[in-house]
């Protein structure tokens, strides 16, 4: 694990772009996904941020001693407390992989939600991210959903996940 990873909750200038700009890259590079999916990420994220004060939500990014972004996770506890914790922008940027900083990001997330009284926490994901699915098993969630899909704008199989609390 890098020491000089730090992780930081909350909204700082440039951080929309930091997440939108690595889910664009890394999506189009190992998924093929496009500007639907890009553009869908940036809506989506404004529209968190607009309203997350309105909700117990949050978000979290792992930056470097220099302040470069490494990866991100929010959770959007929009429909509130009687409803699972929605996880999303769960993202590491691939120079940072394997060091320890998506768990440290998944476990901030899942820590708040326990701390909020969230009764679970949810995802959506898609098959093939075979780390993420490992990862996410690891803190117990568990595969609760499974069909094929375009929702990020390329047909995947699209995956839920819950956890528990």
């Amino acid at each position: 694990m890098r020491d000089d990873i730090h992780i930081q909750a909350g909204w700082r200038p440039g951080l929309l772009g930091d997440i939108v700009g690595l889910h664009g890259r890394h999506y189009a590079l190992h998924w093929n996904f496009g500007p639907f999916f890009e553009a869908k990420v940036a809506g989506e994220l404004a529209e968190f941020v607009r309203r997350r004060h309105q909700s117990p939500s949050e978000l979290w990014c792992a930056a470097d001693g220099n302040d470069r972004f490494a990866g991100s996770v929010v959770i959007d506890g929009g429909k509130g407390l009687e409803h699972p914790a929605h996880l999303r922008w769960f993202i590491v940027d691939s120079s940072c992989q394997g060091l320890g900083i998506g768990a440290r990001l998944l476990d901030a997330a899942v820590d708040f939600c326990r701390g909020r009284g969230f009764g679970g926490v949810e995802l959506w994901t898609f098959a093939g991210l075979h780390p993420a699915r490992h990862l996410y098993q690891s803190r117990g969630f568990a595969l609760t959903d499974e069909r094929s899909g375009q929702t990020w704008g390329s047909p995947v199989t699209e995956q839920r996940f819950e956890l528990s609390l």
